[in-house]
């Protein structure tokens, strides 16, 4: 039975039960170890040796030469982007010397030494990912992406290069999954296995973060004590000297800085795509759905093109960055002449997104700069504030961002900070992933082996008795 997959009706969706493992898989998975024996005996040990023997290190897991054919890919076809992961394995068995071994080296060169792929493609060779280990295979993760308009241009590479001769099923996710299934089949006699967006979405996310240590960061000041509230209520309009919170001069102090996500149960996800997800994630398998909004990177980079005529999501952020929403956006000052001090409200605080835009003198002498601006502000200050309800109500402490909006993207991910910090009075960080919108993708290709989603899935299981500092908050 097909999902139902809105995005920001949780009148219609409910709550989530927790995600169950896919039995089929799992019993097949266990069918094969009691038939299978592995050419790879481990030697004998003597007792007097078995000491030293227990000090080596555990040797590799031996290659599955069971596992499906070269090439491993896992898709996510998003509504506006789609993203691809090829795993390139470090070393040829022996049954891929045997046969197709001209097609895989070609498939693999194409992949592996281009950077782009006609005029839309690009590998994200930054986030490529080395040493990884997939089903006794060690390899290399290439992140690749093209907007999903060109999925028919996918469709005639895969078929240029013989993709489809090696592989007749791939593991994909995402609304593309079903609307482009025939096109797989009639284009490549390619079938499209479908996996659940936010099952492999979640295992992506904790398998990339076992592999890299440096995944999770979030954004503050150096001092990481951005204006709030509570300082606002101390001074006047007139005594203070600071940028206005999302002008550019304020956001450049913020600096990057690393968290240590080991622990994170429980956490709230919020998957900022054309439209946007919230998530509370108690464990691999324990999640359910709270919230979501329709307004989300799709909006963003719909409203963009109507505003400013922009054509692309990078041309319509390279606006929002030079531009100044307060040209647009009526604020605080606007209606009260500063500071609304009784409830803590500052001047500089937005009251109504795009407020000044009634008038027509204003509309006149306004910015594409500025309009583009004006609405980065509007839907990350729209999400910091439904993330911080959703934390606050499921009683959560540690709030991550992901998807494709945040790729190549840090002004979003400082304003969500600032949203976040200010609308919680600094109790609560938003947390980022290097990976960004790439989780999706990399949870099908883990597909091929559950084992080994699982075993990165126990390195974030919590201890009953560890207790959480203020400083880990």
């Amino acid at each position: 039975m097909r999902l139902h997959r809105c995005e920001g009706c949780l009148a219609a969706c409910g709550r989530r039960a927790p995600a169950a493992p896919l039995p089929s898989l799992i019993t097949r998975t266990k069918l094969l170890k009691r038939t299978r024996r592995s050419p790879y005996s481990p030697p004998k040990i003597s007792k007097e040796n078995n000491a030293a023997k227990m000090a080596e290190p555990a040797p590799p897991t031996p290659p599955d030469n069971n596992a499906p054919p070269m090439p491993w890919f896992g898709m996510d076809i998003g509504g506006t982007l789609t993203k691809l992961v090829y795993f390139e394995p470090r070393e040829t068995n022996r049954r891929e010397l045997d046969k197709e071994t001209e097609v895989l080296k070609n498939i693999r060169r194409y992949l592996t030494r281009n950077s782009a792929y006609g005029n839309t493609g690009r590998r994200d060779v930054h986030l490529q990912m080395d040493n990884v280990q997939i089903r006794g295979r060690r390899g290399t993760l290439h992140f690749i992406r093209f907007p999903t308009s060109e999925v028919g241009a996918f469709l005639q590479l895969a078929r240029s290069k013989g993709m489809a001769d090696l592989v007749n099923t791939i593991y994909a996710t995402g609304g593309g999954a079903y609307k482009f299934e025939e096109d797989f089949i009639k284009e490549v006699n390619m079938s499209l296995s479908k996996l659940d967006e936010l099952d492999a979405l979640i295992a992506g996310v904790l398998f990339v973060d076992a592999m890299n240590p440096q995944e999770c960061y979030y954004w503050a000041p150096p001092d990481e004590h951005p204006a709030d509230s509570v300082s606002y209520r101390t001074e006047s309009v007139s005594d203070r000297t600071e940028a206005p919170p999302y002008s550019e001069a304020a956001l450049s102090l913020y600096v990057r800085k690393p968290f240590d996500f080991s622990s994170p149960y429980p956490f709230l996800l919020v998957n900022i795509g054309s439209g946007v997800s919230v998530l509370v994630v108690n464990a691999p398998d324990d999640y359910y759905r709270v919230s979501g909004t329709s307004l989300g990177g799709g909006t963003f980079l719909g409203l963009c093109c109507l505003l400013t005529g922009c054509s692309s999501f990078e041309e319509a952020i390279s606006l929002a960055a030079s531009g100044d929403n307060t040209t647009v956006d009526k604020l605080v000052r606007d209606i009260y002449g500063g500071d609304y001090a009784r409830f803590g409200l500052p001047g500089d605080l937005v009251a109504s997104s795009f407020g000044q835009m009634s008038s027509a003198d204003r509309r006149a002498s306004v910015s594409r700069s500025d309009l583009a601006r004006a609405t980065l502000v509007t839907i990350t200050n729209n999400i910091g504030s439904i993330a911080r309800l959703c934390a606050s109500n499921e009683n959560i402490e540690r709030v991550v961002f992901c998807g494709n909006f945040l790729r190549v993207n840090p002004l979003s991910m400082k304003l969500l900070s600032y949203a976040m910090s200010y609308w919680s009075r600094g109790a609560l960080k938003a947390l980022f992933l290097e990976h960004e919108g790439y989780f999706g993708a990399v949870g099908c290709l883990l597909h091929l082996d559950l084992k080994q989603k699982q075993q990165s899935a126990s390195r974030h299981t919590t201890p009953p008795t560890t207790e959480r500092t203020q400083a880990d908050r």
